[in-house]
């Protein structure tokens, strides 16, 4: 229920201020497939959908795919976790957001290592504009 108390306030908030008035898509932070078959959902998933019905812009998932799994980062320190650059992000499609301004959605960030990538992988598209939004970051 937090989770979804977060997502409906945030929501709320850009929805007032227009921060985002611009965004055609929102992309979540995927996670690997094993590990959400182990976990059985996806968070940034659900918090996704929420920012989606207030800023009445569509929830694209598995557009973007890990292609790589890598052990839990949650014990490493920051130097570690930007360092591991063994997550590997693709796009399916890299033709369906061309000129198109795509909001990239996440937990949290820490080194910004993994919205790095994804941004990078998203940007191999043609005029696509990537914005960052997180739940949470870390200090």
């Amino acid at each position: 229920k937090k989770l979804a108390f977060s997502s409906e306030l945030l929501g709320e908030i850009i929805k007032e201020n227009n921060k985002f008035s611009d965004v055609d898509y929102l992309i979540p932070v995927p996670l690997h497939q094993k590990k959400l078959k182990k976990r059985g959902f996806n968070q940034v998933s659900k918090f996704g959908e929420k920012l989606s019905f207030h800023l009445k812009k569509p929830f694209v998932e598995n557009i973007l795919i890990r292609t790589s799994t890598s052990k839990t980062q949650t014990f490493k320190s920051r130097f570690e976790r930007f360092n591991n650059i063994d997550t590997k992000f693709q796009l399916t499609d890299y033709t369906g957001f061309k000129n198109k301004h795509l909001l990239l959605i996440d937990d949290v960030i820490t080194t910004g290592a993994t919205l790095e990538a994804c941004a990078k992988e998203l940007q191999k598209t043609e005029g696509v504009k990537v914005s960052i939004l997180t739940m949470a970051y870390t200090e």
